[in-house]
């Protein structure tokens, strides 16, 4: 067995609190990591508080892994000792039916769904199936699923990319995004301005929509050729049926119909940031009029996530993030509930050795 501290929330209500327990140490096909950095996610909070009503406790998010693998099973054969690697939102899947064989895991049609990175299996989270994530200093992972980290990208930064990363990139490539597409995307933050990013290396004229005027200036600098405020209804319609393609970053539940209608004939609408029911429902009527197609989208599959690492390294993209401390996370958090932030933080896992993150603890179990 291999000892690992990291941080949990024991229920809702409760802030997340140094956490001991011990993971399987690495069989066959499996790799043991060393946790380097790891990035906070929304979902993470979602996650946490049990917004979408599927949290098993104790909780210990994370799923936007970089590390170094320190152990291999018997059988490995893609890694060896030493080599840098991330680790995104999934762990395993049924690897049988016909989502896993064309390599969209994150679509596993078995009955449980993909085995998530932590709280066990999408669909029927149990106490059987209960993972820890990477809010920890070490994590063991199936070959398959862990991700080699191109040379040209920085670690830290590489972290947010396994889930803001592919979770953009995934329906941009699904629905073909290309040179000269005008794309729009919704919301400046964790995960729109990575999308900013890799639709302006994808060739499209970029605009970005959001509520906050202060936020023009960075989205400019993130490769936004334009910026909308949503709250300014002449803005909004000016910009109608001007779009080839829309992405809905935002992370709470919303009315989508006044972005719908920036969609042009024939224009794709793709929401990714929230996984709840909408504030109010779509208006077909008015979609159908113009033959516009409403689409969703979950981060990605292993073959994808590698690609849009490769992308990015290729392309010198990297989110903009803040290095945070573990015990910082709870204050983290609380600012990510009472504000959009246009960055990703990442937890330096270096710190859960720190004092801060009880001395007493890490006696307790050898270190």
């Amino acid at each position: 067995m291999v000892k690992t501290i990291g941080y949990a929330a024991s229920s809702s209500h409760s802030p997340l609190k140094p956490y001991d327990f011990e993971r399987r140490g690495p069989v066959k096909n499996e790799v043991e990591i060393e946790i380097l950095f790891c990035g906070i996610c929304h979902s993470d909070l979602h996650q946490v508080e049990n917004d979408w009503k599927n949290t098993i406790y104790p909780c210990l998010p994370g799923h936007e892994i970089v590390g170094k693998v320190t152990k291999l099973g018997s059988t490995v054969q893609k890694y060896k000792i030493g080599d840098i690697v991330g680790v995104g939102c999934m762990i395993d899947s049924c690897q049988k039916c016909s989502a896993c064989e064309e390599g969209l895991e994150n679509y596993c049609e078995s009955e449980e769904g993909f085995l998530a990175t932590y709280n066990g299996n999408l669909k029927k989270p149990t106490k059987d199936n209960l993972t820890f994530g990477g809010y920890s200093n070490k994590i063991v992972v199936r070959e398959d699923f862990v991700l080699k980290i191109p040379a040209g990208l920085e670690l830290s930064a590489a972290a947010p990319i396994l889930c803001a990363g592919v979770t953009t990139y995934s329906p941009m490539k699904h629905w073909g995004v290309k040179a000269g597409d005008r794309v729009a995307i919704i919301a400046v933050g964790g995960l729109g301005h990575m999308a900013i990013k890799i639709a302006k290396a994808l060739g499209a004229k970029v605009t970005a929509i959001t509520t906050s005027p202060h936020k023009t200036t960075d989205a400019k600098s993130y490769g936004a050729e334009d910026v909308i405020i949503s709250s300014d209804d002449e803005q909004m319609k000016a910009s109608a049926n001007k779009f080839d393609f829309i992405l809905s970053t935002i992370p709470e539940p919303h009315d989508p119909n006044p972005y719908i209608a920036l969609v042009k004939r024939d224009g794709i609408f793709v929401m990714v940031g929230v996984i709840a029911p909408l504030s109010k429902p779509l208006d077909t009527s008015k979609m159908l009029i113009d033959r516009k197609t409403f689409g969703t989208s979950l981060i990605g599959g292993i073959a994808e996530t590698q690609e849009v690492l490769d992308f990015c390294a290729k392309h010198g993209i990297a989110p903009t993030v803040k290095i945070v401390s573990i015990d910082s996370v709870n204050d983290v958090f609380k600012e990510m509930k009472e504000k959009t932030v246009d960055f990703r933080y990442v937890i330096d896992m270096k710190t859960i050795y720190g004092k801060k993150a009880e001395e007493s603890l890490l006696e307790k179990i050898g270190f």
